[in-house]
């Protein structure tokens, strides 16, 4: 029988949703052959849409047409944007596609778990066992339909029991994630609302760290306030006090999703729709009796792994932080990330990325379907010990060596600046994505390192901003963006005024001094979307999106440079003539033209100012 591909797409791996999930898919298609690629990203992270940009990048690297089916965690997508284009991109492939937690899609099999009668129950044990009458409740991202589900259940229990909800001050909206339980439980505060008798959250990592935050404010658990999860987490069965919660058949929800895609693939009919049942799990957070841990040493021996596994990781990942900081080339960057493989113990690595990564600045865009971009290098892959390179492959091949055996799980993770695409890493065989909690940080902690590196040959080493070549690069993009969207281009030239006589008269060191002083004035009254260069001597242009960029910026330059003056004990006063062109570019072209164009009126105006 042939060997079977499928790709699973999924975000923040690093939740326990999603890893028993994987554990059950990832055995399922090792018993049977099958090679499964995951593409991940960790989105709404640090909460900046630039950055989730460049995440998501990740998403428009497989063509899924090359695959035999897919299998979609589209619940674990808060953003809707995305979760839409990799779902059309699915559909327009035609191939075989398991679904979890979502009927929204007609074409696409599903399996998913019954939230709302689980979750009604819980929240009927809560008013018929304890009482409860004042809720709170933490809910998932409103665009996922699990979340929705399990609200729903929520109202109907209370509608049904003649109970109101003070939606306006007693709702949080999260997206799963932990940091949503600290967040909910400072707008409650805000809110100056009196304590619930119960916060119900739409799953345990929301509840774990709401419960902690209670905690540190004296509140005792179930004493003061009762609290509930969903999920049952090995963190929820292992908390003080144990969280209420939820059981849900998380692994074999993985192994069945797999086995039906497995089925569908191989031409055999299944039904389109799986359904699988969860049970409420009453504990100590709502004031039940919990069970004596049935297997202590297991509850130990699971305990010890991960202290033991969070140590290794930290100890590494201040390695590789370390290694990298000081990495000033290709060479050194990948020696770092050799001993960090070497201390996980990851056998099979490789960091793709794209062609002229060192001054290429490939953007991303959530709102338009972007094609990855076309060609690739692997500049280190790591196989059992031994290291190996592939000067160019084409991305949509997608591993640098082509995988001639069955049974492969692979993590493709996104390596970006922002939304600037470097590429991606492939970790094969190793489970280190989805136990590792550090394995993002491993992620930006390598991506920046790559903009740094890349930084080196498009940085003037004096004024620390953009080179010629680096600003011609970078500017040529927003140029092009500008073309497309119709936006106002500004372009300005600044020229440092008087250079030869502060060489002539104080020497070059002074000169430097000025024209580096120019520059730390462009680079301050720059916005981050800005991008400003030295075009040689003591030239320098900037390039600015929208109305009045050039007199705003020309104001803000003038301004840095009279206070630089009044605070300096130098001889000579450091000023700049600057000459503005503004318009909506209609052809790549005019980049070049409106620079000439704006080094003519800088000189118009220097010459008004010596008259």
């Amino acid at each position: 029988m042939s060997i079977k591909n499928v790709a699973a797409v999924v975000s923040g791996m690093d939740e326990e949703y999603p890893y028993q999930i994987i554990l059950g898919i990832n055995e399922y298609a090792r018993q049977h052959n099958i090679n499964v690629s995951y593409f991940a990203a960790f989105g709404g992270i640090i909460e900046s849409e630039e950055f989730d940009t460049g995440e998501f990048s990740i998403y428009n690297l497989p063509d899924f047409s090359q695959f035999d089916g897919t299998l979609l965690l589209t619940n674990t997508f808060a953003n809707p944007r995305i979760r839409n284009k990799i779902v059309d991109r699915v559909r327009e492939s035609g191939i075989p596609s398991v679904v979890f937690e979502c009927k929204d899609y007609e074409d696409f099999y599903d399996v998913s778990i019954n939230n709302y009668s689980v979750m009604k129950k819980l929240v009927e044990h809560l008013i018929e066992e304890h009482g409860a009458k004042v809720f709170n409740f933490i809910s998932g991202p409103i665009a996922n339909p699990e979340a929705n589900e399990r609200y729903r259940a929520f109202r109907d229990a209370l509608a049904e029991h003649g109970i109101e909800f003070d939606e306006e001050n007693r709702f949080f909206r999260g997206c799963f994630r932990s940091y949503d339980g600290i967040k909910a439980f400072e707008d409650f505060e805000r809110s100056g609302m009196s304590l619930p008798d119960v916060f119900v959250c739409a799953n345990d990592s929301m509840a774990l760290t709401a419960m902690n935050r209670l905690q540190k404010m004296g509140y005792k658990i179930p004493e003061d306030v009762m609290i509930t999860g969903f999920d049952n987490t090995f963190n929820a069965q292992n908390s003080y006090p144990v969280l209420t919660t939820v059981k849900r058949p998380l692994f074999y929800s993985g192994t069945k999703a797999c086995e039906i895609l497995y089925s569908l693939m191989n031409g055999e009919s299944q039904p389109k729709s799986t359904y699988l049942e969860a049970e409420p799990v009453f504990t100590e957070s709502c004031g039940c009796t919990d069970n004596v841990i049935e297997n202590i040493l297991e509850f130990k021996r699971n305990t010890y792994a991960r202290i033991e596994r969070t140590y290794t990781n930290v100890h590494m990942l201040n390695r590789l932080i370390a290694g990298l900081a000081m990495s000033e080339n290709i060479e050194e960057c990948t020696a770092a990330i050799e001993q960090m493989l070497d201390t996980i113990g990851c056998e099979d690595f490789s960091l793709c990325l794209v062609d002229h990564w060192n001054d290429t600045y490939n953007t991303a865009s959530i709102e338009e379907n972007d094609d990855y971009p076309p060609v690739m290098t692997a500049p280190f892959i790591w196989n059992d010990g031994n290291r190996s390179s592939v000067k160019k492959f084409p991305s949509s091949q997608l591993f640098p060596v082509p995988l001639a055996t069955g049974g492969n799980i692979s993590y493709f993770l996104p390596l970006h600046f922002n939304q600037r695409v470097l590429g991606y890493y492939i970790i094969k065989n190793d489970d280190f994505p989805i136990t590792s909690l550090l394995c993002h940080t491993m992620t930006m902690s390598i991506g920046n390192a790559l903009e740094g590196i890349s930084k080196l040959n498009v940085l003037d080493p004096l004024c620390k901003i953009y080179n010629r070549k680096g600003f011609e690069k970078n500017a040529s993009y927003v140029f092009k963006d500008a073309i497309k969207l119709k936006k106002l281009v500004t372009i300005c030239f600044v020229d440092l005024d008087g250079l030869k006589k502060i060489n002539d008269t104080y020497g070059h060191a002074e000169g430097d001094y000025a024209i580096k002083s120019v520059a730390d004035a462009i680079s301050a009254s720059c916005g981050k979307r800005d991008i400003c260069g030295r075009f040689g001597g003591d030239e320098f242009v900037v390039l600015g999106i929208g109305d009045s960029f050039g007199e705003k910026l020309g104001k803000k330059i003038a301004g840095r440079l009279e206070r630089l003056n009044q605070k300096k004990d130098k001889p000579y006063e450091i000023a700049a003539s600057i000459g503005c062109v503004s318009e909506i570019p209609e052809d790549e072209e005019e980049f070049f033209d409106m620079i000439q164009r704006a080094d003519e009126k800088m000189y118009q105006n220097k010459k008004m100012k010596k008259r």
